[in-house]
Formats: structure tokens, C-alpha cells, sequence
């Protein structure tokens, strides 16, 4: 079965990660431009260094064509490593809110 190995659990964590944010946490940040802003940056690096990972012509890391979907896009670099990437770095960003509204703020001057 294609996708099972790589496909699947990347998919699944985007939707946990969702399904965190939504019926969890309640954080908001999804709806925030500055998320978004962060998403383009953190894009704006895994572009170059995942494309020189993942290129075809001289690859640094594999993937087993079985487990993942074939779609490579830019530079060879398979989809699922987006959807991995967008889960990893939204759930930090997810429990750093949190953390942040759990968190009495520091007031100038002052110990927490």
C-alpha cells in the first residue's frame, strides 16, 4: 500500500494537531496573521535545506517509494515533509501560547 510508512502518520498528525488546537487548547493562533507570517518563514528555510536533502540526483536522505506518495514539490522534496514540518512547528508554537496565557505576566521590574 502506498503512502502507509510516511503518508498516513503525517497526515494524522496534522489532523491531531488541528483537532489539538480546536478542541483543546483553544489558543487562537491559527487565525492569527502572525502565525502565518512565522509558517512563511519557517517555509522560507525548509525549502533550501530539505530540497538539498531530499533531491533525486544525489539524495543525502531516502524514502522508500512504498510508504510515501510520489509527490515531490520544489526540488524533489516529497509533500508529507511539509505536513510533518507544519505539525512540528505549529505544536510548539501551539503549547508556547498556552504556556504563555498560563502564565501570570511578568510585570516590569518585578519576580514572577
Amino acid at each position: 500500500m502506498i503512502g502507509l510508512g510516511y503518508t498516513v502518520p503525517a497526515l494524522l498528525s496534522v489532523l491531531v494537531v488541528l483537532l489539538w488546537e480546536s478542541l483543546v487548547l483553544r489558543t487562537g493562533l491559527l487565525g492569527r496573521p502572525s502565525y502565518w507570517v512565522t509558517v512563511l518563514i519557517v517555509l522560507g528555510f525548509q525549502i533550501p535545506v530539505d530540497g538539498l536533502l531530499t533531491r533525486l540526483d544525489e539524495p543525502v536522505v531516502l524514502y522508500s517509494a512504498e510508504h510515501i506518495t510520489g509527490l515531490r514539490f520544489p526540488w524533489d522534496i516529497p509533500v508529507e515533509d511539509f505536513l510533518f514540518g507544519f505539525s512540528l512547528v505549529t505544536a510548539v508554537l501551539l503549547l508556547w501560547e498556552h504556556q504563555r496565557r498560563a502564565t501570570p505576566a511578568v510585570r516590569e521590574g518585578g519576580a514572577r
